[in-house]
């Protein structure tokens, strides 16, 4: 690909992801999908004004490691502290539960085979996508309910940080154990080393970003050391350890969130993203996504797809926080509000397909999953917590009339 072409491409690709993003939210649907369905639309499925290449390849990774990075900087360790057990073993049953189905599902459509084989690895990886949670959509709607800082909008909250937190281990442990020469030990020792790496450089680091952030507060050199940092930690995760790199990021985020400048690094970081990276990874998953080998194998297996994804999420999620104590209705509420797809899938999904591990054309399952789980989940939450209300108003108003009697 020239120069010319390179330009042209990428002047396409930030226009039609704009104009569908805003689509998108005039729709009441996350940006995302609309810059998704961009994708699709200038690829080779439809219009093919632009093919996928190394060099847009390259510019979608440089994408998902800022992406993953902001998840970092967001994340509330102070908020993780405070929901601690009932959080974590709900995140925990989050991840597994979906990635139990997710791999059943495969194996179901496209035959079982004995632990170890390709097959297998790919049904695996076909479950690590469905462990993700993406809380943005599940954040804007209790928002908008004013139920976010209340006990099952914080469990909510903090169960979705853990669930990411340890979906990306999951992937990790996934992409190691599919090379043939990974012993498991091999893999846990690395995987354990790097995260003990991450710890003891991190505090050192931490205390030099919190050290140059008081001496020189919002100034560009703080983004731009994190920046360096989330770079280079991705290099050294995927280089020495065989780890994702987005597992790097990610870290690297984690060390800077409790800056007081954190919030000063994303913004930093989000206008680079929001941009330019972003919206190119965003429109890449469209465009290596296979519609052309849509048959109906593809069809049946997106629509299970959805299902498991969907149900896997609240029946995990939410049977969890029933034993950790929540109601009935309450259970649900943290079910439902887990069960929305976003991001974080769609970088486990770009993962999925750069190591062999699964093929283009079930990127259109992912799609469809994202879509309708961020359409339903702002919905079922407003009708379970209208239920809450007309409950709470009918037994007012049997109380009244039994006063009124006596």
């Amino acid at each position: 690909m020239d120069k010319l072409e390179i330009l042209k491409c990428i002047a396409i690709v930030i226009i039609f992801a704009k104009l569908f993003g805003l689509g998108a939210r005039k729709l009441k649907a996350p940006q995302v999908v609309g810059e998704i369905v961009a994708g699709l639309l200038l690829g080779p499925s439809l219009l093919g004004w632009v093919q996928p290449s190394n060099f847009l390849s390259g510019m979608a990774e440089i994408g998902v490691i800022l992406l993953m990075f902001s998840a970092g900087l967001e994340t509330n360790l102070g908020q993780l502290k405070k929901t601690g057990v009932k959080a974590t073993l709900i995140a925990c049953a989050g991840v597994f539960v979906p990635l139990i189905a997710g791999t059943i599902l495969y194996l179901c459509f496209y035959g079982f085979d004995k632990i170890g084989s390709d097959q297998f690895f790919h049904a695996l990886f076909i479950g690590t996508i469905l462990t993700a949670t993406s809380v943005s959509i599940t954040v804007q709607a209790l928002k908008e309910l004013g139920k976010l800082t209340d006990e099952v909008g914080t469990t909510i909250l903090s169960a979705a940080i853990i669930d990411d937190v340890i979906g990306i281990l999951v992937l990790t442990m996934v992409i190691s154990f599919r090379d043939p020469s990974n012993k498991i030990t091999d893999v846990l020792l690395r995987t354990a080393g790097f995260f003990i790496l991450a710890i003891g450089v991190g505090a050192i680091l931490y205390k030099l970003m919190k050290w140059l952030d008081t001496r020189y507060p919002h100034t560009q050199r703080i983004p731009i050391i994190g920046l360096a940092l989330a770079l280079a930690l991705s290099f050294i995760a995927e280089k020495y350890f065989g780890i994702a790199d987005i597992t790097g990021a990610y870290v690297a985020g984690i060390i800077l969130s409790s800056l007081d400048d954190s919030k000063y690094i994303d913004r930093k970081m989000d206008v680079n993203s929001y941009m330019i990276f972003g919206p190119i990874f965003f429109v890449s998953i469209g465009l290596q996504t296979d519609m052309k080998a849509l048959d109906m194998t593809i069809l049946l297996f997106s629509i299970g797809f959805v299902l498991v994804g969907l149900l896997s999420k609240v029946i995990g999620c939410g049977l969890m926080s029933r034993a950790c104590g929540y109601k009935g209705l309450d259970s649900l509420k943290i079910g439902v509000g887990m069960m929305t797809r976003g991001e974080v899938a769609l970088i486990v999904s770009k993962k999925g397909l750069e190591v062999g591990m699964l093929d283009s054309k079930y990127f259109t399952s992912v799609i469809l999953l994202i879509i309708i789980s961020s359409i339903l989940t702002p919905i079922m939450l407003k009708l379970l917590y209208s239920k809450n209300s007309k409950d709470a108003g009918g037994n007012g108003s049997k109380e009244s009339a039994d006063s009124a009697n006596a």
